[in-house]
């Protein structure tokens, strides 16, 4: 069966229901205790490019089940009410992550525009997930 809609018309839907932050806009909101940054790449990718400083990690894979107060997985920090940022490596995953979420009735959120890759390249604190 072919693809009836690829990930490029996903990304152009979610983009146009969600709010994304350039690298100098959620620098502004980071070290805010209301806000929390979420890490959604892989622990690879973490343990190998490190992570924004104090960011949750919440592997993509489990995201649904760690927002959802109803599931057995549920973490308590997305019933804060606190506002989340979302980020991956490129901003693709990170993009949709937010439009699922967001769509569960989690708010507020936005993503991290470009992903940590344009964290990085601004020259914003970087540091290494503890082992």
């Amino acid at each position: 069966m072919p693809i009836t809609k690829g990930y490029k018309a996903l990304l152009e839907e979610a983009n146009g229901r969600i709010q994304a932050l350039s690298p100098s806009e959620a620098l502004t909101l980071h070290g805010d205790p209301e806000v929390v940054f979420v890490d959604i790449r892989d622990p690879r990718e973490l343990s190998r490019d490190g992570m924004i400083p104090g960011a949750l990690h919440a592997p993509r894979g489990m995201l649904e089940f760690w927002v959802d107060p109803e599931s057995p997985y549920h973490k308590p920090v997305f019933a804060s009410g606190k506002r989340f940022v979302f980020y991956c490596a490129s901003g693709w995953r990170s993009a949709l992550a937010t439009d699922t979420v967001q769509s569960m009735g989690l708010e507020p959120v936005c993503h991290l525009e470009g992903g940590f890759k344009a964290w990085k390249e601004a020259g914003l604190p970087v540091a290494m997930p503890e082992k």
